[in-house]
């Protein structure tokens, strides 16, 4: 694999999607340092070109498929469900993907990364309401609780929850408990298109081509 696909990644979309976690926050992050896309010199890319409607719609399929992590049969497959409803699409998609065990472990902060939160819940880290589940894809409901599961609390990758969580921004529909190291699920994910880094009218454009 190459080291920094990640970061190729970002550089094709043209903005940071920080799937590396704390790096992509530091000066380190690869992405500060070639802000144009791979395969081409700086000076020799100083302009993108303009993009057909088709094509900004693909880069922002492409987008939200990169931060979320999702393969592309996958993602197929939530956009063909959530098309069903075509009064909200949009919103069920989005729902869809935020509901994801993976996600939901990256937005209760317990890790810095999508990536990083899909090898937790892959090594059955996380519990959903007492019961071990090793499948990221796993879709949480409103009402579920989850924790980190008893023989990994003490494991050094989750030491001193309590202090890097007190000033987390927690998404409305999750609430966290840190004396418990809980959270609960206590609403359905609403889209805040004020604070997406993606367009999922556009994607649901694209799939309706």
């Amino acid at each position: 694999m190459i080291r920094d696909a990640k970061c190729r990644i970002c550089r094709r979309a043209g903005e940071k999607l920080f799937l590396k976690g704390e790096k992509c926050f530091t000066p380190k992050c690869v992405f500060i340092k070639k802000p144009y896309p791979p395969g081409k010199l700086q000076s020799e890319r100083k302009h993108r070109s303009n993009l057909t409607d088709y094509g900004i719609q693909l880069r922002e399929k492409q987008k939200v498929r990169n931060i979320y992590g999702i393969s592309e049969k996958q993602f197929s497959r939530y956009v063909e469900e959530a098309m069903r409803k075509k009064s909200s699409s949009v919103n069920l998609l989005y729902e869809i993907l935020e509901s994801r065990l993976d996600n939901v472990v990256f937005r209760l902060g317990l890790a810095s990364s999508r990536g990083m939160s899909r090898q937790f819940v892959s090594h059955g880290h996380i519990t959903v309401n007492g019961r071990r589940v090793t499948i990221p894809s796993y879709r949480v409901s409103p009402g579920d609780i989850l924790a980190i599961r008893g023989g990994s609390a003490t494991k050094a990758v989750f030491g001193n929850l309590s202090e890097k969580l007190k000033k987390y921004p927690y998404p409305a529909w999750i609430k966290f408990d840190l004396e418990s190291n809980k959270g609960e699920i206590v609403a359905k994910p609403k889209e805040e298109k004020t604070t997406m880094p993606f367009n999922l009218d556009s994607v649901i454009e694209f799939y309706s081509r």
